[in-house]
Formats: structure tokens, sequence, C-alpha cells
């Protein structure tokens, strides 16, 4: 099973050659961290080998938290474009962001 999912990884890797950086992140989200996980957070945005991740809850985001090593390493990889460091949040809602402003 472990060499059908490396099979993927990489078919994935060269399916994304022709995209911009912060899509390729966007389309290996899901591969890096599984459909569960992914399902529970959005890429936000990349810049310079910065991600920024939102996550769904606080739950999550220890989850998240507790896996970034690898899934710097992973995203990275699949994506193809460097990645030093994700950078988790919870989402707000557009009630909390509109009363901040």
């Amino acid at each position: 099973m472990e060499g059908m999912r490396e099979l993927l990884r990489k078919s994935l890797a060269r399916s994304l050659e022709g995209m911009q950086e912060e899509d390729r992140v966007a389309a290996a989200w899901s591969v890096a961290c599984g459909k569960a996980m992914a399902g529970h957070g959005l890429i936000a945005r990349y810049a310079d080998g910065m991600v920024w991740v939102e996550v769904e809850d606080e739950a999550w985001l220890r989850q998240m938290m507790s896996m970034r090593h690898q899934l710097t390493a992973e995203l990275g990889r699949i994506a193809g474009v460097p990645v030093r460091e994700i950078h988790f949040e919870v989402k707000r809602s557009e009630a909390t962001r509109n009363n901040r402003q």
C-alpha cells in the first residue's frame, strides 16, 4: 500500500509542475496530510516558503500543530516548492472579522 501511495505522490508532483507555487501547495495539501485532516484546514496563502493554513477549530489546530514538521516536509516534497514553515490559525467567522474592523 505504501508503494502505491508513493507512486501517487510522485505522479501528483509531476502534474503540478506548470502551476503557480501557491496553487501547487493548495493542490498538494490533501495528499500531504490525508483527506480527513485536509477537510478541516484550508491553505490560505503561500509566500517565500511560508504556508498559512486556516483551521476549522482548536482541536484540529492542536492535531495539525503536533504534525507540523511532518506536514512541512511532505507538503514541500509533493508540491515541489520550498516550504520552510507552516503557520496554523483557527479560522475566524465573518462576524468575528467584521467586529475587528
